[in-house]
């Protein structure tokens, strides 16, 4: 009988060849993650978004019957200082034939019936209502019409809801939060 001697090659050798497919198998996930990581990343709220998820407002600046507009989220926010007589005339519109039904009481926060705090877009398509004018001394949306009252409700025109609330809290009685 022959003696039969097993020979191997030295690329033969299986604890080299599982080096090399560990190595290859390493470097390919290492290279996906490399390439992935900008992707994921990338879907991160960006640094000056979030200083923008909520804003601090002095109310010192507005005066009473007066109205400023801050930007909050890209958007107009209406900072409005009411006067007796504009409180007057939105609680009398609480019984009126209303679009979106709403109190007056309901759209500002308890004991602060002075301070509306409105997002000053219109509802109808996005526009930026004017202040003062329209038959209810509200708001008036010059693109197509719409009219609010001096609580933001809808009145008049094509817009289907009233002028939309921002969360908001007081922070004390001279600064709000909004966001």
């Amino acid at each position: 009988m022959a003696d039969t001697v097993a020979t191997t090659s030295p690329g033969d050798d299986p604890s080299r060849r599982d080096f090399i497919h560990i190595a290859a198998t390493a470097a390919a996930v290492g290279g996906a993650a490399a390439i992935a990581w900008p992707f994921i990343d990338q879907m991160n709220p960006s640094g000056d978004t979030l200083a923008l998820s909520s804003i601090e407002f002095d109310l010192t600046k507005v005066q009473e019957g007066q109205q400023v507009v801050v930007k909050w989220r890209s958007k107009p926010v209406f900072v409005r200082y009411r006067t007796p007589k504009e409180i007057a005339e939105a609680v009398a519109g609480d019984h009126a034939d209303l679009r979106d039904p709403a109190t007056d009481e309901s759209r500002h926060k308890p004991g602060k019936a002075q301070w509306l705090i409105l997002i000053g877009v219109c509802t109808h398509l996005g526009c930026v209502p004017n202040f003062g004018q329209g038959d209810y001394g509200g708001w008036f949306c010059p693109c197509h019409g719409s009219q609010y009252d001096t609580s933001g409700r809808i009145r008049k025109g094509p817009a289907p809801k009233n002028l939309y609330l921002p969360d908001y809290t007081f922070l004390s009685d001279t600064k709000v939060k909004i966001g």
